[in-house]
């Protein structure tokens, strides 16, 4: 095993930087850069030392930085090797430097996501847990912080060493029956390998349903801002962004594309799209628009309705229904609002059913965002474990599907040796989301996504 180096801090100038070093040989070619009266041969694992780093251009030594040293021995450090990190000042030429040193006396450079790899590798980390660090570095919110602190901790990881378990229960009992197929032995009750089955078809089941909510923590929950033309919807985007992200206008069909920007509520993502308004037109572009939002409503998970307070119940029905009439809703949390509520002559006549605002004064703002926001709590996103990755979903409806064979196959009273086969299938694609069955190939792409230095 080779030694790697690389900077493990965000590229450019700041107050410090950290490089790191991996590998049998770290000590030792760590120890090259600093002189002896520094001490670095004698310091101790886990403390960390302020040490002189020393160039060496055409035999001339000369001060090239003041650093703070740390060493981790094998196997306490996060890939398990020994490991030294450098944090040395922010210059991109200090950071080169000392880059170009640790090569010169025999590192090479890490490839992206090689240090995490070796954690993994060396039993530090599963790979569910493994993949739960780039979630964590590209978190935005503090609810996908949150998933995937759950994912590092292991929480995936035990749900699958459950299944698991139950799969290898299951197995273990039709392989003694083929052991004794000539006395036509049935070791396995039916019954309870089909309730066994169900019980696991359930739960990855429930994960696989999860993949949406744990996509939606990582892009931003989609909220599509709908209603007829100049109904308030750009002023509203406004009003809830705290800044002109839309152009506003008092011409119907100003906004003719989606216009998408990131909102941070109460610790979780949402990702607003203001939509073209919806109406009849002959505008080709227009009508390009329209299209546009009609999709984005069936990709949303929440809809902010816009109407016009003014409007009476009947009005607002016909509206609503010329648009719901071809798009499925039920999945999805609807919020009726009643804009331009301060051109409403008396409060009556604002329906109680909507939240009533006014999104060009900024009125009553704060009861849609609460209303957004408890999408979140209403459907226990918090609380649940997410997938996140698209492996994960993948080899998951992999074993969705073995298990169903596996069920059709007991139902149908298909030959023991068939059935196992099945059950053998989820196993291995349970061990390749885990990483105990792995290539090469599935582990570059895995790591290959990865920032150096990481």
């Amino acid at each position: 095993m080779t030694t790697i180096c690389a900077i493990a801090t965000p590229a450019g100038l700041g107050a410090t930087a950290m490089i790191r070093i991996s590998g049998p040989e770290a000590f030792s070619i760590a120890g090259k850069l600093f002189s002896t009266e520094s001490g670095f041969n004698g310091l101790e694992p886990n403390r960390a030392k302020f040490a002189s780093i020393y160039d060496n251009v055409d035999g001339k030594y000369s001060l090239l930085d003041q650093v703070v040293v740390t060493k981790f021995a094998a196997p306490h450090s996060f890939t398990g090797e020994d490991v030294v990190e450098i944090s040395c000042h922010g210059s991109v030429y200090i950071q080169q430097r000392i880059i170009e040193l640790l090569i010169k006396n025999g590192c090479r450079m890490a490839a992206p996501g090689e240090f995490t790899q070796r954690a993994f590798l060396n039993g530090k980390l599963d790979l569910p847990q493994a993949e739960a660090i780039a979630d964590l570095i590209e978190a935005q919110s503090e609810t996908a912080h949150h998933a995937a602190m759950k994912q590092l901790q292991g929480e995936l990881s035990d749900k699958m060493a459950v299944l698991r378990e139950e799969l290898l229960q299951m197995a273990s009992l039709l392989e003694l029956e083929l052991d004794f197929s000539e006395e036509e032995v049935e070791f396995a009750d039916r019954t309870a390998l089909l309730n066994l089955l169900a019980h696991i078809k359930d739960e990855v089941n429930r994960l696989l349903q999860s993949y949406k909510w744990g996509t939606m923590l990582k892009n931003g929950i989609p909220v599509a801002i709908v209603g007829e033309p100049n109904v308030g919807k750009s002023t509203l985007l406004n009003a809830i962004l705290q800044r002109e992200r839309a152009i506003v206008s008092d011409i119907p069909g100003t906004t003719r594309d989606t216009i998408e920007d990131t909102f941070v509520l109460n610790g979780t993502l949402f990702r607003f799209i203001d939509t073209a308004g919806i109406r009849e037109s002959g505008d080709t572009i227009e009508q390009l628009g329209i299209e546009r939002t009609l999709d984005t409503i069936r990709r949303a998970a929440v809809i902010l309705w816009i109407t016009d307070a003014r409007k009476n119940d009947h009005e607002i029905e016909l509206e609503l229904s010329k648009t719901t009439n071809s798009i499925d809703l039920d999945d999805k949390k609807i919020i009726l609002i009643r804009n331009k509520s301060d051109l409403v002559s008396k409060p009556s006549e604002c329906n109680q059913e909507a939240i009533c605002i006014s999104a060009k004064k900024g009125e009553n703002i704060d009861l849609v965002l609460n209303e957004i926001d408890s999408f979140v709590n209403e459907n226990n996103i918090r609380d649940i474990t997410l997938l996140t990755s698209e492996r994960h979903q993948a080899l998951l409806n992999g074993i969705l599907a073995s298990i169903e064979r596996t069920e059709n196959g007991l139902r149908q009273q298909m030959p023991t040796d068939l059935v196992a086969e099945d059950v053998r299938m989820a196993l291995h694609d349970l061990g390749e989301l885990t990483g105990t069955v792995s290539s090469d190939d599935i582990l570059n792409n895995i790591f290959g996504k990865f920032c150096i230095g990481k």
